[in-house]
């Protein structure tokens, strides 16, 4: 009896499964076909190599700062190596300030790319939608990265687990 009840609740979730429709698309591929996005990624491209050459023109100076010290810090007067050595830290500082501005987590890169790509990215997403809900799909797969990047509505279980949590 038990074996039964137990092949009964298998084939229901079985089923349940079954019913729903599985898709997957490949993300690299759909905006490596759209011309705004080669563009965008282009205008990116030019605005990074522009940056990164500020960046390491400032460090290149900073390098060259710290040898010429170097060579000389044997016959420097003690209050003057220590000016240089505060120059040079100041210099290191601003540096690394110039490549936090340009490359880091919300730095003018970022920002570009907020502002040329998620256009492309928020089209793309409203076709998908479109596609799901035309053909049916419950949930659709990105090839590339394995992420669900559509998942119905109807499925979402997310208010039933925050009641469980906090009765």
């Amino acid at each position: 009896m038990k074996k039964l009840i137990l092949s009964a609740v298998f084939s229901l979730f079985a089923l349940a499964a079954f019913s729903q429709k599985f898709a997957h698309v490949d993300t690299e591929y759909i905006l490596g076909k759209i011309p705004a996005y080669q563009e965008a990624q282009k205008k990116l491209d030019n605005y990074s190599k522009q940056w990164q050459a500020e960046v390491e023109n400032k460090f290149s100076a900073l390098d060259e700062m710290y040898k010429k010290y170097q060579a000389e810090s044997d016959i420097l007067p003690e209050a003057t190596k220590v000016k240089r050595e505060d120059e040079i830290i100041a210099k290191e500082k601003e540096a690394k300030e110039l490549q936090k501005k340009y490359f880091g987590t919300n730095g003018e890169l970022a920002k570009k790319r907020q502002e040329l790509i998620k256009p492309i990215q928020d089209n793309v997403y409203s076709a998908l939608k479109s596609v799901a809900s035309e053909a049916g799909y419950d949930y659709i797969f990105d090839k590339v990265t394995g992420d669900i990047i559509y998942a119905n509505e109807k499925y979402d279980e997310s208010d039933e687990v925050l009641k469980k949590i906090i009765k």
